[in-house]
């Protein structure tokens, strides 16, 4: 865990990689509960018998469950201190290069993009990996966008 001192301690780390989560495991309930919030009860994802003779071998995780992940896995990589609040702002371009099989454990990674004074405090740009351990490729690569007030 990365402590981060204000807005002058998050401009500090423009360019840099903050660090890598613990992993995570991805379970069958927690993709069914996805589902049920987001009404996506597409077969590759909830049914895993059917899934086993689908193009994956099994079931997998929702691609936005996978973003979803990534403000799950900040706050366990750093602890910005000085602000009053900070706020998930958006996303800008997304991709899944690769899926999350059901059981896999998956881990998230952060790196500082660019750092703007906003009224009231900064708007901090990450690029935000979520990689199945030991997979060659990422399962998510996101630039998220928070913002961060004093």
């Amino acid at each position: 865990m990365r402590t981060v001192n204000g807005p002058e301690g998050i401009k500090d780390l423009v360019g840099q990689h903050i660090g890598w989560s613990e992993p995570h495991v991805v379970t069958q309930a927690q993709v069914d509960t996805f589902a049920d919030a987001t009404g996506d009860h597409q077969w590759i994802h909830v049914d895993p018998e059917r899934a086993k003779t689908g193009p994956f071998g099994g079931p997998i995780a929702h691609g936005y469950l996978t973003m979803a992940l990534l403000p799950f896995f900040l706050p366990t990589i750093w602890d910005p201190q000085g602000f009053s609040m900070g706020v998930n702002y958006g996303a800008e371009k997304v991709r899944f290069p690769s899926p999350v099989p059901v059981g896999a454990s998956v881990r998230g990674g952060f790196s500082v993009d660019a750092v703007e004074e906003i009224a009231g405090g900064v708007q901090v740009t990450l690029t935000g990996t979520i990689e199945v351990v030991d997979a060659p490729k990422p399962a998510c690569v996101a630039q998220v966008v928070y913002r961060y007030y004093v």
